[in-house]
C-alpha cells in the first residue's frame, strides 16, 4: 500500500519544486498537492472535512504568508495563514493519526546572536512575520507528538515564485547598476535542496521529531548572494554592484539569522 502525502501550498515556490522532485523519484508514495483553492486551510471545518475524507501518512505545510513589509502592515493576514492555519492542520493530523511536516523559517529570531542558531536557542522574533511563525511552531508543538518542524533559511528557487535570486536575474537584465544592502546575513537555500530532505525523511520514515534546522550552510550577505547570483549567470562585467548604506525596510529584521543545521 503506497504512503499517502499531503502537499498545502502547491503553489508556491517550495510546493512547485516538491512537485518536481517527487515526479523523479520512485511511486511507492503518493503525493496530493493543494492550493488555496482546493484547500482552505484557514477553514477550519474544511480542514477537518478534507482530512477525514483521506488516510494521509504525512501532511507538508508549505503554506505560508511570506510577505514580511506587509505582514507589518496587515498581521491579521499573517497570523491568520500561519498560526490559526497552522493550529487547524495540527489539530486534524492528530484527529487522524497524521504525521505533520511543517516549514518555519529563520526569522523566529532576533538576530542579536554572532553565531549561528542552534535548535536549542529560545526564539525572538522582531516582526510580525516571525511573531506569526513562532506561534504557528507553538501550536504544533502544544498538538502534537509526532510533528517535524523545518526551520530553513532565505529559500529560493531558481524557477519558481517571487525571490531574491529571480528578482537579481530579472534586474540584471534591465539595469546597469544593482544596489544592494549587506547589513543582514543567512543562508540562502535552494528548494531543491530542501525538497531532497523532506523527501528523504519520509522515505526513511524517519522517528526523529521535533524541531529542525536546514539551510545550505553558507552564510553571506544580500549583496555576497546577489554578486554569487550575477556571477553564476555571467553578469559580472555587465552590472555595476554596489552595497547599499542602508536597506529601506518597514519591518525589523534579523542582522543574523544563520542557522546551525540540524537534521
Amino acid at each position: 500500500m503506497n504512503t499517502k502525502v499531503l502537499v498545502t501550498g502547491a503553489n508556491g515556490q517550495l510546493g512547485k519544486t516538491l512537485a518536481d522532485v517527487v515526479a523523479k523519484n520512485e511511486d511507492t508514495i503518493e503525493f496530493t498537492f493543494v492550493s488555496k483553492s482546493e484547500l482552505d486551510i484557514t477553514n477550519k471545518s474544511n480542514v477537518q472535512d478534507f482530512f477525514s475524507k483521506h488516510n494521509y501518512a504525512y501532511c507538508i505545510n508549505c503554506a505560508a504568508y511570506t510577505n514580511v513589509e506587509q505582514a507589518e502592515q496587515t498581521p491579521e493576514i499573517a497570523f491568520e495563514v500561519n498560526a490559526e492555519a497552522v493550529k487547524n492542520i495540527a489539530e486534524s493530523c492528530r484527529e487522524t493519526d497524521t504525521i505533520l511536516i511543517h516549514i518555519s523559517t529563520d526569522y523566529v529570531f532576533d538576530g542579536e546572536k554572532s553565531t549561528p542558531y542552534t535548535v536549542d536557542d529560545l526564539p525572538n522574533p522582531i516582526n510580525e512575520y516571525g511573531k506569526s511563525k513562532f506561534l504557528g511552531e507553538q501550536y504544533v508543538q502544544e498538538i502534537l507528538q509526532e510533528y517535524f518542524i523545518i526551520r530553513t533559511s532565505w529559500l529560493f528557487s531558481k524557477t519558481y515564485g517571487h525571490n531574491f535570486y529571480r528578482t537579481i536575474l530579472n534586474k540584471s537584465k534591465t539595469e546597469e547598476t544593482l544596489s544592494i544592502a549587506d547589513t543582514e546575513t543567512g543562508c540562502p537555500t535552494n528548494t531543491i535542496n530542501l525538497a531532497n530532505y523532506i523527501l528523504d525523511l519520509i522515505e526513511k520514515q524517519s522517528v526523529r521529531y521535533g524541531i529542525k534546522h536546514f539551510s545550505d550552510s553558507k552564510a553571506m550577505t544580500w549583496y555576497d548572494f546577489a554578486e554569487l547570483i550575477l556571477s553564476e549567470n555571467d553578469y559580472s562585467d555587465k552590472i555595476n554592484l554596489v552595497k547599499a548604506k542602508k536597506y529601506l525596510t518597514f519591518a525589523a529584521r534579523p542582522k543574523n539569522s544563520v542557522l546551525s543545521n540540524f537534521y
